[in-house]
């Protein structure tokens, strides 16, 4: 399994406690060192069966700073997903990646169910 966090972001945080606390094995990835590429963002997308924007970090500044709610609805998929692998800020964190399962931020009821 992996998972690609920020390191001071506070829902990963409680998020890994989570997979510690539950004795589950993973790989962590610094998603601002490490972002994950246009393939994996593809492939988890089209695995998740998520609507695209879920993928995005829609709180975070450099979302805003790229006025990207209004500019996503007219960008297509391809478009989106090479606007998501610039940039692991981007990305809604934490993003679990695990044979099938794909899981974009931290709701724990979700995770007990499919970890």
């Amino acid at each position: 399994m992996k998972v690609y966090c920020y390191p001071k972001c506070t829902t990963c945080k409680k998020a890994l406690k989570w997979l510690d606390e539950q004795g589950k094995e993973y790989e962590l990835i610094d998603i601002k060192e490490d972002n994950p590429s246009r393939e994996v963002l593809k492939e988890a997308y089209e695995k998740s069966g998520l609507p695209l924007k879920r993928f995005f970090n829609t709180s975070g500044l450099k979302y805003k700073e790229l006025k990207l709610k209004d500019r996503l609805p007219e960008m297509s998929e391809d478009e989106q997903l090479e606007l998501l692998a610039t940039d692991g800020m981007l990305v809604k964190r934490p993003l679990v990646i695990k044979d099938g399962v794909v899981l974009t931020g931290f709701k724990e009821a979700e995770w007990a169910e499919k970890l």
